[in-house]
């Protein structure tokens, strides 16, 4: 399913696209402000204490998933992780073996932030040409495709001291797709699009050498397979779509991966009537304390709206840190946080670019 672009007035929010260093400073600020009201800047990595930094940076992928229940590994997407060496392409061919799954699939790196990486491989010569990119040694995961046609990130906060945690954020994420004409190309269908218009540069590096082809009348090209904002995907805040029953869901399923707190599930879903009956739908990723409640994106959001949700979750994040302190557990400190975010930072610069 492909949610219907709003082409009402402008396409992008006042602030979508501004610099990191300007959209995150005040954020920044907050952060500074908690850590030194709880003596601890890095007090949050002790709100999912079983993953490293608490999900904040440098977390592998599969060991949250590694973590998860029976209640949450069936709807966790089949997965297996192989270091990218001389037999990976064996190895990846004995993941889908066991597996039980076929082209195409999805392959990523099992540390990774912002989809950069994943790669849908549609073919056995496409993995042989894929392989290469990663660096040696790197850990990557081998995942079903999901055949569902939505992506949805929801948002979960538990207290420690509560029974049951609560969805505060569910964003479907819109792959942005070009329609041909018959006779405009498709740099000029990017370009003639009320949002891609507007970030081009986010859009033409996709199409590098297919710039002149014009794609027949009615015919559509998906520019983006990973679903994330920075890259170029599109979000829409789905509030209305929290339900008892969704919720109810949820929380069975993540209180089933222990003392996890706060994050998000990126989920595939059949539709939005399942979703909000808490059926038909798979786990692909689960985030901890470094992601966002991606309906800040979500071009009709006020930018005053958009800080006012940032500052609750880390608050949240800080407040269940502090419990999780008093429980026993510690938090990454500066030096192990650094030492994780630099690991992130140096293995995503080696990554190739996602599909």
């Amino acid at each position: 399913m492909t949610l219907q672009s709003d082409h009402n007035g402008s396409s992008l929010s006042l602030f979508e696209f501004w610099p990191d260093k300007i959209f995150y400073t005040p954020i920044a600020l907050y952060w500074f402000f908690m850590g030194l009201r709880y003596g601890d800047l890095t007090i949050p990595t002790a709100a999912n204490p079983r993953i490293e930094t608490g999900g904040l940076c440098g977390e592998s992928k599969s060991s949250i998933f590694d973590l998860a229940g029976p209640i949450a590994q069936e709807v966790i997407a089949p997965y297996r992780v192989i270091q990218n060496d001389a037999q990976a392409f064996e190895k990846v061919l004995a993941a889908l073996d066991s597996l039980e799954i076929t082209y195409p699939f999805v392959l990523k790196p099992d540390i990774g932030c912002n989809g950069t990486g994943v790669k849908l491989i549609t073919s056995q010569d496409m993995l042989q040409n894929v392989l290469p990119l990663f660096p040696t040694g790197v850990a990557l995961m081998v995942q079903k495709l999901v055949p569902y046609p939505s992506e949805v990130g929801v948002f979960y906060i538990r207290h420690p001291r509560d029974e049951k945690g609560h969805i505060t954020s569910l964003t479907y994420k819109e792959s942005p797709i070009l329609t041909g004409d018959g006779h405009s190309t498709l740099k000029d269908l990017i370009l003639n699009d009320p949002r891609m218009g507007q970030i081009p540069q986010l859009y033409l590096p996709r199409i590098k050498g297919r710039e002149n082809e014009v794609l027949p009348v009615g015919e559509t090209l998906s520019l983006l397979f990973a679903g994330n904002h920075c890259k170029g995907s599109i979000f829409r805040n789905g509030k209305q779509d929290i339900t008892p029953a969704l919720e109810e869901r949820i929380c069975a399923i993540v209180q089933d991966i222990p003392d996890f707190h706060f994050g998000r599930i990126d989920l595939k879903v059949l539709s939005p009537e399942s979703l909000r009956e808490g059926k038909d739908f798979q786990i692909i990723e689960i985030n901890g304390v470094g992601s966002e409640a991606i309906h800040i994106w979500d071009r009709r959001t006020t930018l005053a709206e958009a800080y006012l949700t940032q500052f609750y979750h880390y608050r949240q994040a800080f407040l269940i840190g502090a419990e999780k302190r008093k429980q026993g557990w510690k938090s990454s400190g500066i030096l192990g946080t650094l030492r994780s975010w630099l690991k992130q930072r140096r293995l995503l610069a080696s990554y190739p670019t996602n599909d």
